[in-house]
């Protein structure tokens, strides 16, 4: 008996080709397909934008296997924020349907780890759906789960409801795009409440912002190709007491991705999180048309917010988790 031919591994070009893009966003789109029948894959102005422009809070690094690599691909990102310098995320280690079972992910995990070794990282997560083969995967490779959450995805109302009014005491301000001049060290200041989000027992540590870092983290998503709107309540002083982001990561996309969604804390209990978020549905109905379906991942934890998307519509579409590996 032969032994299994050696999977060749290589990285992409900096920046890729068009050929290399191409190539990425066909084994996505198969692996899409085969495993999540029915959701929309990703376009290719997503991928060609992931692949060809750096992140603003450290490095990637892409990976491709097969003769002509085509059988699989893997993205690993480096933090370089001074908060999370030991640790790593494994965005996509990803085989194309028909190539698995052959030493292709194994190829492409060897490549991943040699990269987390020489720099010097402790830890990496990952974030597969239960029940699938990243699941299977990550588990036989040693990773745990430290996270469990779920994506939940809300249809986009035709008509819009009725705008949601601010609540006592605040107004709503948005904008599309990098925060104004006016509001980025409020919303800067704002952002610094994710830091008590439900974690379980993942290694990412949430950075201090600033609003040169909001500025970099919104101009980035341009770059890719998206677009993207922020709904806040302000108060009279200016401060930022809620915000919510969503994302389209393609502009063309039927599909949108909730980001981040906070309320400061000493502005809990005025329902600020649940009147953002409609108030982010009626402006997304004037600045995204074409906008059918809005999806975001929720920790099972986080009791609060799955009462605010269960009152909005949102219902669960898959569970997933965040899985980790110390090295």
């Amino acid at each position: 008996m032969t032994s299994p031919r050696p999977v060749p591994s290589f990285p992409l070009s900096v920046p890729p080709t068009d050929t290399e893009v191409d190539t990425w966003w066909a084994v996505l789109t198969a692996a899409r397909a085969a495993d999540l029948p029915g959701l929309p894959g990703p376009s290719r102005t997503e991928v060609a934008g992931r692949l060809r422009v750096p992140p603003a809070r450290g490095r990637s690094l892409h990976w491709a296997a097969g003769d002509a690599g085509d059988e699989g691909v893997a993205e690993l990102f480096l933090f370089e924020d001074g908060a999370n310098d030991t640790t790593a995320a494994l965005e996509e280690l990803t085989v194309r349907p028909d190539a698995r079972r052959r030493g292709v992910g194994t190829a492409l995990w060897e490549r991943v780890r040699a990269e987390l070794q020489a720099a010097g990282r402790t830890s990496v997560e990952v974030m597969p759906d239960l029940g699938g083969p990243g699941q299977a995967f990550a588990e036989s490779l040693g990773f745990t789960c430290v996270l469990p959450l779920a994506w939940y995805v809300q249809e986009v109302p035709e008509p819009p409801g009725p705008a949601a009014d601010a609540p006592a005491g605040y107004r709503w301000v948005a904008w599309e795009g990098v925060v104004p001049d006016a509001w980025a060290a409020p919303a800067a200041a704002a952002h610094g409440a994710m830091a008590d989000a439900p974690s379980g027992e993942t290694d990412e540590r949430v950075p201090s912002w600033d609003a040169d870092r909001l500025r970099a983290a919104g101009q980035l998503i341009l770059d890719r190709g998206g677009r993207f709107l922020t709904v806040a309540a302000v108060t009279a002083e200016g401060e930022v007491a809620a915000y919510t982001e969503l994302v389209l990561p393609d502009p063309a996309a039927t599909r949108a991705l909730q980001y981040d969604t906070v309320v400061v804390p000493r502005h809990r209990g005025h329902g600020l999180g649940r009147a953002v978020k409609r108030r982010m549905l009626a402006e997304v109905a004037s600045a995204y048309p074409g906008l059918r379906w809005i999806g975001t991942t929720v920790a099972d934890e986080n009791t609060p917010m799955r009462a605010v998307n269960e009152a909005l519509g949102y219902r669960r579409e898959r569970a997933a988790a965040v899985y980790r590996l110390k090295l």
